[in-house]
């Protein structure tokens, strides 16, 4: 569906919805790498809009899970911690209209940090997020077998090399590292002890704005319950600079001090799971998909290659730099350690 159709389907949805005349363009925002984002000014106010990728909407878990985030965001902000909640129309956050999928927040306006320029501060309080949000619902349950990734990538090159040169190129000059990532972090998984908290694996920086140096947290569809150590050591891994491939490995210490200062479950030994680090496999797997053709649009599918590159630059740089990483994780402390 063109840009122009979801535009004027937003138009008609928000006089259908009582939220007012558009008076202005429909304008993009940019940011999000699932869905699309549009600023939607009316007479009284400004709201932000997200229309849901309809190829994720197609799966059958999405409406569920899309649910079950819903009800996690209505617990985080009876928490009283900081967050954009998406709009309740008629007893519903998400709008369907023709077909397709909205939500509606009030605009924010803070502006997410630049991602070379994350502060030490920034981190320490993104940490204090997380531990809070952990914190909410912390419990202890029996070690059930993981849930294991098991990507093919000879059948990824095969479908590569019947229509896409480049993919095929950096999957066969990357196949053993990727296939030591995914053993690795199947690996960490095994070893995980039971812990099961409500998490939000996408709070990295560009789901975080600021103003006046007060962080408030967006787009929180990913709410689930899961295991807090693996949200923890991915999440400190991106807000001290792993994304961008300029890690600074004094932040990681940054977050864990925020984090264990709201949240600690006693868990010390992060060298041991360093493995999780390699979850970005999965983000590898569906860029893959969206790059060799299952996406709506060419705009998407050249998003798709973009992050296929970037993404396995990015296993690249953490396998040159796991040694000097779990020496830093290593150092890691509770409160109690700290004096």
């Amino acid at each position: 569906m063109t840009a122009e159709r979801i535009t004027e389907l937003i138009k008609v949805l928000f006089t259908a919805k009582g939220l007012g005349d558009v008076i202005s363009p429909i304008t993009p925002v940019a940011g999000g790498f699932l869905h699309r984002m549009y600023r939607v000014d009316t007479a009284k106010r400004s709201f932000a809009v997200k229309h849901l990728n309809p190829e994720i909407m197609k799966r059958p878990e999405a409406r569920e899970n899309y649910k079950r985030a819903e009800s996690l965001e209505k617990k985080i902000e009876d928490a009283g911690i900081s967050i954009v909640p998406a709009i309740s129309i008629d007893g519903k956050k998400m709008q369907e209209y023709q077909g397709e999928f909205f939500y509606i927040f009030n605009w924010q306006n803070g502006k997410v940090t630049d991602w070379n320029h994350i502060s030490a501060d920034q981190c320490r309080q993104a940490g204090a997020i997380q531990g809070r949000i952990h914190a909410i619902e912390s419990k202890k349950v029996e070690n059930a077998d993981p849930e294991l990734l098991c990507i093919d990538w000879n059948d990824f090159v095969s479908k590569a090399k019947m229509q896409n040169e480049e993919i095929t190129k950096m999957l066969l000059e990357n196949k053993e590292l990727l296939t030591y990532a995914q053993n690795v972090l199947n690996d960490a998984r095994r070893k995980l002890p039971g812990i099961l908290t409500i998490t939000d694996e996408d709070m990295d920086p560009k789901n975080v704005m600021w103003e006046e140096g007060k962080p408030v947290v967006i787009d929180l569809e990913c709410l689930s319950y899961g295991n807090p150590i693996s949200s923890a050591l991915q999440l400190s891994l991106q807000w001290a600079g792993i994304t961008t491939g300029n890690l600074e490995y004094d932040k990681i210490g940054s977050f864990f001090e925020g984090y264990l200062e709201t949240y600690d479950n006693g868990f010390r030994d992060y060298p041991s799971v360093f493995g999780l680090a390699y979850t970005w496999l999965e983000w590898l797997e569906y860029n893959l998909n969206r790059a060799l053709g299952q996406c709506q649009d060419e705009r998407e599918q050249k998003m798709g290659m973009d992050e296929v590159r970037n993404t396995i630059a990015r296993i690249r740089y953490l396998y040159d730099r796991e040694e000097r990483i779990k020496r830093r994780f290593d150092t890691i402390k509770g409160i109690e350690n700290q004096h």
